[in-house]
């Protein structure tokens, strides 16, 4: 029986930073790959955070060779090595071991701060199982180990005789395995991070070197934004030439922003708080909107583009556009503690002020180029309204139909949206083979004839038009858009299910592109899969193996006796209903991959680079990667 009684001697007390080594979720987000690298960005965020404050214009990252150890180097003040008057210890053990300890909350030695209130390099300690830290200041190096947040040993002098204009922090973590599990860093994600940084904080020089391979990458971009913007609109055709870019700096805020038009059919709002990226927007999102909107409706009926009368919405005007804004404040209010959003009500007057002028100041002087801008803007408009009436069409048909779904889908026959899956299939011969080998009651499968519309060339009254693109829609039973209802979703997984080979990525391309563009929310919900089929079945005698990869197979063949049959799969449809089932759609064996939006700026400028107009980037782009393919028919 339990002992019922609650006293103080049953209250546990964490003492120093143990308690974020039992909740480490509450502070890092979740202890996955994204936790993991959540680490990286704390420390180098500590650098960025000198080198707003004017102090640093150097960083380097390094990555070891095993991809469990990262390196951070910084040319700023360093972190203070005298003793704190009250603890009686060092301030790098201070800002090491003390959660809510930082330079970030009296605003003197820092006016605008990234960091996460003092948090950030103290959980990274906590949740590592060394840490070494080394600081360079007045003439003397100083260093100190932790484990698993506990200092080895205190603060110590190391050299001494080191030139006085020299300074700054070195920094080397190995998160703790006992909470990350197996996760390695990735060498891509870190670069994609770092990249953004030194596009946000304009001639700061960023390193980033993986000892795996010894590749070093440099990035430093003197014009900030305006690199940004080129960036992100690589592969398109663009209005203005130039990139559109001003600055404001107040007593209340600094603000850059920079914007340019492409030949999509998208808008993109990217910003930024003191580096951090609020991804559900904010004050300052809706200030920038709300002025943009305003400046353009009156300057387009200035020049009789549109009747006195007639009003662009902001979506018509936003069409093709990316504008990244990136404000630096010192006391950001973020709504909730992921901080993905601005809630500094008190900013939303001035900034809007601030993007009417310096908008209207550019406008005055490119009167060409906004007619371009509000050409586009006019012809969104119209084709906005030939979708809207392409989808009233679709969802009165649906409606006179009575719901009736499309003759091609066969549905499963479970009613619970939770447990039910849709196979979207490619070509009659697998859909055959996946109808006979699925399990009915909760796999539905939805065969598609040839490849899909790219609806990143053609706009969504096009797309709408698609035998095909319309069977996916009422299949899936959301809608599309702004009429898109995440509640009437039919199936919570719906799984791209391609062969393995060229075309087959192609169309899972062609997929997701669409996915991602007009039903965004799936994407953001994590209902969108694909499914790997394996390459290889190998037969010994009467058993049969599979390989899903070269290295796989190999592995495969070296555990069997004698001559196996080896057979390569080209496609789906070349196997049985039983092996289908059993290698690709059983949930007991089968192997499937999950599709985020972790990273969507450069999901969208992927998705414009290799589904866009422009030839010439896109053959640039594959010719640099092309030693990375694995997975390629001839």
């Amino acid at each position: 029986m339990q002992d019922s009684q609650y006293t103080a001697k049953d209250i546990k007390v964490l003492e120093g930073l143990e308690h974020v080594r039992t909740r480490p979720s509450m502070y890092i987000g979740s202890t996955d790959s994204r936790g993991l690298h959540h680490l990286v960005q704390e420390v180098v965020d500590n650098a960025i955070d000198e080198a707003m404050a004017g102090f640093c214009t150097r960083i380097e990252v390094g990555l070891s060779a095993d991809h469990k150890t990262v390196d951070v180097r910084d040319n700023g003040r360093g972190i203070p090595t005298d003793l704190h008057p009250v603890l009686g210890i060092s301030g790098v053990e201070v800002a090491l071991t003390r959660l809510n300890a930082g330079g970030k909350f009296d605003k003197k030695s820092y006016h605008v701060s990234g960091g996460l209130h003092g948090v950030g390099v103290s959980v990274v300690n906590a949740l590592s199982t060394c840490l070494y830290v080394e600081v360079t200041q007045w003439g003397k190096v100083y260093q100190q180990e932790f484990s698993r947040g506990k200092p080895l040993y205190h603060l110590r002098l190391k050299e001494e005789g080191v030139p006085a204009d020299i300074s700054g922090t070195f920094v080397s973590f190995t998160p703790d395995e006992e909470v990350f599990g197996e996760y390695l860093f990735e060498p891509e994600r870190i670069s994609k991070r770092l990249r953004e940084l030194a596009f946000l904080n304009s001639g700061l020089q960023i390193e980033f070197v993986d000892h795996a391979t010894e590749e070093r990458q440099v990035f430093h971009y003197d014009k900030g934004l305006v690199e940004f913007i080129r960036y992100m609109n690589e592969g398109s055709e663009v209005i203005p030439p130039d990139p559109v870019h001003f600055v404001r700096d107040s007593e209340q805020f600094f603000l850059e922003v920079a914007f340019q038009y492409n030949s999509g059919y998208n808008d993109q709002t990217i910003s930024y708080v003191n580096n951090i990226n609020t991804v559900d927007g904010g004050v300052h999102e809706v200030a920038f909107k709300n002025a943009f909107t305003r400046l353009f409706n009156a300057k387009a009926r200035q020049v009789k583009l549109i009747k006195p009368e007639d009003t662009l919405s902001g979506e018509d005007i936003r069409e093709g556009l990316v504008v990244i804004i990136n404000l630096r404040i010192a006391d950001p209010q973020f709504e909730g503690q992921t901080k993905t959003r601005l809630g500094n009500a008190d900013l939303k007057a001035p900034i809007e002020a601030a993007v009417e002028e310096e908008v209207e100041l550019y406008l005055d002087k490119h009167i060409d180029e906004f007619r371009q801008m509000a050409g586009k803007a006019v012809t969104a408009k119209q084709a906005r309204e030939a979708a809207r009436k392409a989808r009233d069409l679709v969802r009165r048909k649906t409606e006179l139909d009575g719901g009736r779904l499309p003759g091609k889908l066969a549905d499963c026959s479970s009613q619970d949206p939770a447990e039910s899956e849709l196979y979207i299939v490619e070509g009659d011969s697998a859909g055959g083979s996946a109808k006979q080998g699925r399990n009915r009651r909760t796999q539905a499968i939805l065969p598609l004839r040839g490849k899909i519309l790219n609806v990143e060339k053609v706009g969504i009254h096009r797309a709408l038009e698609n035998e095909e693109i319309k069977a996916l829609i009422t299949s899936i039973g959301t809608g599309v858009m702004d009429d898109l209802r995440i509640e009437k979703l039919r199936y919570h997984k719906i799984v791209i299910m391609t062969d393995a080979d060229v075309d087959g990525a192609h169309i899972r391309t062609l997929l997701l592109t669409f996915f991602y563009r007009y039903m965004r929310p799936l994407v953001v919900n994590r209902n969108i899969y694909f499914a790997q089929p394996p390459l290889y079945a190998v037969l010994d005698g009467k058993t049969t193996h599979y390989a899903f990869s070269d290295d796989q197979l190999r592995t495969v063949l070296a555990g069997v006796k004698g001559k196996p049959e080896v057979q390569r799969y080209k496609g789906l449809g070349e196997m049985n209903p039983e092996q289908l089932w059993s290698t690709t759609m059983d949930p007991e064996t089968r192997m499937m991959g999950r599709v985020t939006l972790e990273e969507a700026e450069e999901a969208e400028r992927t998705f414009t680079l290799l589904m866009g107009e422009k030839v010439e980037p896109r053959r640039r782009y594959i010719v640099e990667h092309a030693r990375e393919v694995y997975n390629l028919d001839i």
